[in-house]
C-alpha cells in the first residue's frame, strides 16, 4: 500500500482542472496571469493572439529572450498553447467556432466594447456550444453596461485624480 504524500501516490493524482480546455483571448497582465493559474491547475489553455498587431504586446516588453519573445511574456504564458487568429475575419471566426465546439470556456480581457465585436460573448457562442462558459475581465464593464467600456483598464485609467486637500481630510478623519 502506498502512503499518502509519497512520490508514487502524488504521481497518480490528476491536477484538478485536468481535461478542461480554455480558449484565452488575453494579453499583457491580468488576463494572462489568470489563465496561467488555470494552466498551473492542469487546464489546457489555448492562447489566441491577434496576428494584425504581432500577438500579445507582452512579447515586446524588454529584456528580450529572442525575436517577439520576452521573459515577461513567458512568465505569464508558460505551459499554454498559442495560435494566431484574426477574429475580425470570417475565416478566423470559423476556426474560433471549431475550437469552441471542443472547449469548456472562453476567456478574454479585451476592452469592454470588443467581446461583442469579436464574437466572444455567450450570445455569440451558445449556438456553437451551449455549455461553454464565457468570462470577460474588463476595466469598466461591457458596452451595454457603461459609457467608459471603450477604455482599457490600465492603472492610470483606474486611479481617480485626487485633490491633496481632500486626501489630507480623509487621512485626518481616519487617524481621529
Amino acid at each position: 500500500m502506498t502512503e499518502p504524500g509519497s512520490p508514487s501516490a502524488s504521481a497518480k493524482r490528476r491536477p484538478p482542472l485536468d481535461g478542461v480546455r480554455i480558449l484565452a483571448v488575453s494579453q499583457f497582465g491580468a488576463g494572462p496571469f489568470g489563465t496561467q493559474v488555470l494552466a498551473d491547475l492542469g487546464a489546457e489553455v489555448i492562447k489566441i493572439e491577434d496576428p494584425g498587431v504581432g500577438g500579445d504586446v507582452a512579447r515586446y516588453v524588454p529584456p528580450f529572450a529572442g525575436e517577439a519573445d520576452s521573459p515577461y511574456f513567458q512568465s505569464f504564458n508558460r505551459g499554454k498553447r498559442s495560435i494566431t487568429l484574426n477574429l475580425r475575419h470570417p475565416d478566423g471566426q470559423a476556426v474560433l467556432h471549431d475550437l469552441v465546439r471542443v472547449s469548456d470556456a472562453v476567456f478574454n480581457n479585451a476592452r469592454g466594447d470588443l467581446p461583442g465585436k469579436l464574437g466572444l460573448t455567450y450570445e455569440a457562442l451558445k449556438s456553437v456550444n451551449p455549455r461553454v462558459v464565457c468570462c470577460a475581465l474588463t476595466g469598466f464593464g461591457t458596452e451595454q453596461d457603461v459609457q467608459r467600456s471603450k477604455e482599457a483598464g490600465f492603472d492610470f485609467h483606474l486611479v481617480k485624480p485626487i485633490n491633496f486637500q481632500e486626501l489630507q481630510t480623509v487621512l485626518d478623519q481616519s487617524v481621529a
